[in-house]
């Protein structure tokens, strides 16, 4: 063969590998700044925190879970994909009405608490994998079941400070569960629901001066001013007591701090889970001398609770829309005439 044709048929081989190599690597799908997943060769690799996981493909998806932590399950029941439930943690704290059922059927076990698991059901369960938040001190369990060949993956959702990156997390579910579309979809409906309700907040003439969160003792802990309930009060076009703040955590402050800050509050939202504002001063009588407390109005986390479940802590760690919505109702009332709060109560 001529040495002509011989150079146009190994550049012709070397581009084609060249392209299989950049067709068989993905660019790196970004959830968070805490979290990202890529494929190549057919592998899952993902990034939460500081662990890495990395999955074949003949292991997903997943068809057996066990969730260790309520908020995990409000993604599950958002994909519909709560027949993947074999075990939880704590099923008293779960909403979900088709998980409870599953539960009452026997279908999904109770796998223990958060003061000890038991080990030995997990592991007669075999489950794909354990979806949980990392807690240093189950260390020696989770390395006891990781030995046994169990998968325990780590999601700290919780720390997700932009109301959308949390949502987001929904996408890796689906990558996991063989249900990527229908999880990109539900969040492209979420995020856009999201932003249409942004937009129409920013119609409103007045932004309200906005008070969070409750005393436990004589601290009081205010969310920062860069965490999520501080970007929900923003998005909703409200000026919160702390906006110039730029924690990412609670920023704790006495009662007197608080006052000299909230003589113009209106709203005192996420004020714990009182039943009243009577029960509220029994707790803390020095909320009398607020003036939110006796002109303005508040509002706790109870609008869809069942005994120990919050829902607010379960769907609404993936619904941002709906959470947005609850606080731009408060907010701007007339911005959403007919709308009924989801997770919100105004206090009597």
């Amino acid at each position: 063969m001529k040495p002509g044709i011989l150079l146009l048929i190994a550049i012709f081989t070397l581009t084609a590998c060249k392209r299989e190599q950049k067709k068989s690597a993905s660019e790196p799908i970004l959830i968070s700044n805490h979290v990202q997943y890529s494929e190549e060769n057919e592998n899952l690799h993902i990034q939460s925190g500081n662990f890495t996981y990395n999955f074949r493909q003949n292991q997903l998806p997943f068809k057996k879970i066990i969730l260790l932590n309520a908020s995990m399950a409000g993604y599950i029941a958002e994909l519909g994909a709560e027949n993947l439930i074999i075990g939880v943690a704590s099923p008293e704290y779960i909403y979900s009405d088709k998980i409870q059922n599953l539960v009452a059927a026997g279908k999904i076990q109770n796998v223990g608490n958060e003061q000890k698991y038991d080990v030995e059901k997990i592991l007669s369960l075999q489950p794909d994998a354990i979806f949980t938040n990392h807690i240093a001190s189950f260390d020696n369990t989770y390395k006891l079941l990781k030995d046994n060949g169990i998968q325990v993956i780590f999601l700290d959702e919780y720390l997700e400070q932009k109301p959308l990156e949390k949502t987001a997390y929904i996408k890796l579910f689906g990558k996991l569960f063989g249900m990527s579309e229908a999880a990109a979809a539900r969040y492209d409906e979420i995020s856009k629901n999201y932003q249409e309700l942004k937009q129409l907040a920013s119609k409103a003439k007045e932004r309200p001066a906005v008070l969070a969160n409750e005393m436990y003792g004589d601290v009081w802990y205010l969310p920062g001013g860069n965490t999520a309930l501080a970007h929900f009060i923003s998005d909703a076009n409200a000026s919160y007591i702390l906006k110039n703040n730029t924690e990412e955590k609670a920023v704790t402050m006495s009662f007197e701090e608080v006052f000299a800050k909230a003589g113009a509050v209106q709203y005192w939202i996420n004020a714990g889970n009182h039943p009243s504002k009577k029960e509220m001063l029994t707790m803390n009588p020095v909320y009398s001398k607020l003036n939110v407390f006796n002109k303005g109005k508040i509002y706790v986390v109870t609008g869809k609770e069942k005994g120990k479940a919050n829902d607010f802590f379960e769907s609404g760690v993936v619904r941002s829309d709906l959470v947005l919505k609850d606080y731009i109702k408060i907010l701007h009332p007339g911005l959403l005439p007919d709308y009924q709060l989801t997770y919100m109560k105004e206090l009597q």
